[in-house]
């Protein structure tokens, strides 16, 4: 066994520089299209529908991604193929997006620009496990939390920007202005250099090698489960159970997603259990059954941290136009001025994300892993609560500053624990299947939060915040259980 070469400064700074066109897409995704969905006449009560394709295509590409990534090797390498091909239909769909005819093709669009990001982000992950060794993780998807938060706040302030230097900032009914379509192209330039950037600029190490360098951990060789059992029958029967409950009671429909994810679990047990075959959906369910306990103990943490992410991003404008600026009337000036300083928030909190990326790998190496998440995590706990005892727009900027922390740190430390605990040879798959503990979280909270919200909190979104605050707390105290491996000398 043989030590993984460490890499300089500039070449981590090369393979991380493709995921700032990776968020370029996404930062545009997530401030835009819900804009262009009621431009073409979706009302506001269709858009968490049409949304949830994109937590759906990322639990459903990124472990086939992964998966397949970890048999590839051409004359690219391993990873960088998928890095090119979701680049260009990225590309396409970033361009093709703000000149959509009709709703239906805008939905249609937002699931192949959702799956395209996603083809070229899971490796992304992987990529770093692959070619840093240990002490380095840390440092390498810091860097990467560094390229997000760069991304997110030049990609979010265009149109705002664009409409500064005179382009038009509206158009006639049922057309896109001319600020997103620009941003949108503007966007799609930067996704496609800087994932070629990364592309052209880096090497991967063949799959023989990998397998010669110590930290190369082997895969499980635990035996397939088969057959089913009483449990996987009771998931299935709980999910019908839940729907029929929504149905007869006549309780929110979005209750539906949650019971119909139970069901979709079981099932899937089932239909495994009954297989005696090896294909990449039973072979993605037995890596799943045998993940690592630290990954295991890392997925409570991922669900509490992602779970508060979403309840952010839901409710956040809501919030802040009904408490700070007193206004619930969307054709009001007041209500509009609010909306756009939720945008300046965002902004904000990608930008001390940016800030805190470059610190955090000095906390990791004076205080750990572990510690370091939890202190992040607490002051994006902190920062959501603050929000209910705020009362000047001004000093929410203070509160953001929180939730950069625990942006920054959401997107870097869970990783780098995962990566020292995964088989080499199976990077990739296992990167994918802890999206599964990104998605599954936000689903929940897209089914759950409104319903608790009428239920408990009088309809009043500011309380969606401290749920998300009190979440990431948790988190954080979930950290403290997580097992760093005896390899991670950082």
């Amino acid at each position: 066994m043989t030590t993984k070469p460490r890499l300089s400064f500039w070449q981590i700074w090369n393979m991380c520089f493709g995921f700032m066109g990776i968020q370029f897409g996404f930062a545009l995704q997530n401030s835009n299209v819900s804009r262009i969905f009621q431009t073409l006449g979706a009302s506001v009560d269709d858009i968490p529908v049409l949304w949830i394709a994109a937590p759906l295509t990322g639990l459903l590409v990124q472990p086939i991604v992964g998966y397949y990534s970890d048999r590839t090797w051409t004359g690219l390498g391993r990873r960088r193929p998928y890095f090119l091909a979701g680049a260009i239909l990225a590309t396409l769909a970033l361009i093709a997006m703000p000149n959509s005819p009709a709703l239906w093709v805008a939905a249609g669009l937002l699931w192949v620009l959702d799956a395209s990001i996603n083809i070229s982000m899971e490796p992304f992950r992987a990529f770093v496990g692959d070619q840093l060794p240990s002490p380095q993780r840390a440092t390498g998807y810091a860097m990467q939390s560094f390229f997000i938060g760069t991304g997110s706040v030049v990609a979010s302030l265009l149109p705002w920007l664009l409409a500064k230097y005179g382009v038009s900032n509206t158009a006639a009914a049922g057309a896109i202005p001319d600020t997103v379509r620009y941003a949108f192209y503007a966007g799609a330039l930067a996704l496609f250099g800087a994932i070629g950037w990364t592309v052209l600029s880096t090497r991967e190490y063949p799959p023989d090698a990998l397998a010669t360098f110590d930290d190369a951990r082997p895969a499980s060789d635990a035996p397939r489960a088969t057959g089913t059992t009483g449990a996987t029958w009771l998931w299935l029967l709980a999910g019908l159970a839940g729907v029929a409950i929504v149905f007869f009671l006549r309780i929110d429909k979005q209750l539906y997603l949650l019971a119909g994810g139970i069901a979709a679990y079981g099932l899937v047990q089932i239909v495994v259990g009954a297989s005696h075959s090896h294909n990449l959906f039973t072979d993605i369910v037995h890596d799943m059954h045998t993940m690592p306990a630290t990954m295991r103990q890392l997925a409570v943490v991922q669900f509490f941290s992602w779970f508060a992410l979403f309840a952010m991003w839901i409710y956040t404008t809501a919030a802040v136009t009904q408490v700070h600026f007193g206004a619930t009337d969307t054709q009001s000036a007041a209500y509009n001025e609010g909306a756009n300083w939720n945008g300046v928030l965002f902004a904000a909190y990608n930008g001390f994300a940016a800030v805190a990326a470059l610190i955090i790998p000095r906390m990791t190496r004076r205080f750990g892993l572990r510690v370091s998440h939890l202190v992040n995590l607490s002051l994006g706990g902190l920062g959501l609560i603050s929000f209910l005892l705020i009362r000047d727009p001004q000093w929410l900027l203070l509160s953001m500053a929180g939730v950069g922390f625990a942006w920054a740190s959401i997107l870097s430390l869970p990783y780098a624990l995962l990566s020292d605990s995964v088989p080499a040879a199976k990077m990739g798959v296992y990167m994918g299947i802890f999206n599964f503990f990104i998605v599954i979280p936000q689903l929940l909270a897209a089914s759950v939060l409104g319903f608790l919200l009428k239920t408990f909190f009088g309809s009043a979104p500011i309380n969606a915040l401290l749920i998300g605050g009190l979440s990431l707390l948790l988190a954080g105290l979930c950290t403290l259980r997580v097992k760093e491996v005896s390899n991670a000398a950082h």
